[in-house]
């Protein structure tokens, strides 16, 4: 049988093709608008879980961060008490640093406040960004070209600092700003960049 000419792969940016875990999550999830209030703090205390870690690491073990987390139900977490910490430092799935463990919590409790104030904390953080996806004016090629933090991250986390939340710096709150869509930073030639330019989430 004669086969033609094989259809090229879609262009992706560069780190997306590392691992398919890194795959599924560039295609389907970064840099799209999150709008829930659950998936927000998922992403809030994932990318806190992070720092100092490669992402992979997170998205080999986000189901068991789900799992250990109650779902990230923020309501459910903020009401952890001592027996939670144990049974948090003592699962092997996620990554087990007390100091990340308790920020979780505590981000969670800080997280309801805010909650309270504004009616939801997807109205409050997209105000960081005056409700838009921030996107480049020119795409780079790179992602060593791409920003680590920007004035809008700082700002962000010297709020979300004020209000209790830790883990929360600059870097952090960019990362998190990519993984929610409040900032779009598909590189030049990606198929995503090329989707949400026709305005297709």
């Amino acid at each position: 049988m004669i086969r033609g000419p094989e259809r090229p792969s879609k262009q992706r940016c560069a780190w997306a093709c590392a691992d398919p875990a890194y795959t599924r999550y560039h295609d389907s999830e970064w840099g799209v608008p999150v709008h829930d209030d659950r998936k927000l703090f998922e992403m809030l205390v994932l990318e806190g879980f992070q720092a100092g870690l490669s992402w992979l690491t997170i998205l080999k073990k986000r189901e068991a961060f789900r799992k250990a987390f109650s779902r990230f139900d923020f309501r459910t977490v903020a009401r952890y008490g001592t027996r939670d910490l144990r049974r948090l430092l003592d699962d092997s799935g996620i990554v087990r640093n007390r100091l990340k463990i308790e920020a979780a919590i505590t981000n969670a409790r800080a997280f309801l406040a805010l909650r309270e104030e504004f009616g939801s904390f997807d109205e409050w953080i997209w105000q960081f960004t005056k409700g838009k996806t921030l996107r480049p004016k020119k795409r780079v090629r790179t992602f060593t070209e791409l920003p680590t933090e920007s004035p809008q991250s700082r700002a962000m986390s010297v709020e979300l600092k004020r209000r209790g939340f830790r883990f929360v710096g600059p870097i952090i709150c960019y990362a998190f700003m990519q993984a929610v869509g409040m900032v779009d930073d598909h590189l030049a030639g990606c198929f995503r960049a090329a989707d949400f330019q026709k305005g297709s989430q």
